[in-house]
């Protein structure tokens, strides 16, 4: 199961530009914990931030290994779909109690100045979240809308609801098919990269 999704600008190298969560949303309740309450929200807020600031490392560790410099400046938004095959990404494992209560994997993927993460439990199918994940993204992108120079995005959350809710139903990642990801973008009048 997915415990969470996190859309995030990275930011610049060496912490010239902060990180920034854009978006994002849990799945279910975690074992052991008591749903609702404002100092619940508050700690996952918390864990999300710390997931961010890992992802971000790892996407400034590896344009750095590539020999690319990492702006936190956002290159002009596509208005056509983009494929996302080559997109740079990897995956993690944050050890019990760093920040969850027991140990989850993060499954990343970086496109243009953003980044998207899956959190998944430890034994889910990792080559189904980096599918999900590169099938989610281009989509996102589309409902992005640039607001200034910089790295300033605004994300239509509606969008992003309705796109989390048909590809991760309650956090469940569902083997996909072509005819199913079309008909979702007719209902949902998104142009896709064929």
């Amino acid at each position: 199961m997915v415990r969470a999704f996190v859309l995030l600008a990275p930011g610049g190298p060496g912490g010239h530009a902060p990180c920034r969560v854009l978006y994002a949303r849990t799945f279910g309740t975690p074992p052991g914990t008591a749903p609702g309450g404002p100092r619940q929200r508050l700690c996952r807020k918390e864990q999300l931030l710390v997931v961010a600031r890992q992802v971000a490392s790892q996407c400034q560790l590896l344009q750095s290994s590539l020999g690319r410099l990492s702006s936190p400046q956002l290159p002009q938004l596509p208005d056509e779909p983009m494929s996302l095959q080559d997109a740079p990404g990897g995956l993690f494992q944050m050890p019990p109690g760093d920040p969850f209560p027991e140990g989850v994997t993060v499954v990343w993927l970086s496109v243009l100045a953003l980044a998207f993460a899956l959190v998944c439990e430890p034994q889910e199918n990792l080559s189904l979240a980096e599918i999900t994940l590169r099938r989610l993204a281009p989509r996102l992108l589309l409902s992005l809308r640039l607001l200034g120079p910089g790295a300033e995005v605004l994300l239509r959350p509606d969008a992003a609801d309705g796109l989390l809710d048909r590809l991760l139903p309650h956090g469940q990642m569902l083997f996909l098919n072509e005819h199913f990801l079309q008909a979702m973008d007719r209902d949902m009048g998104i142009k896709t990269c064929r």
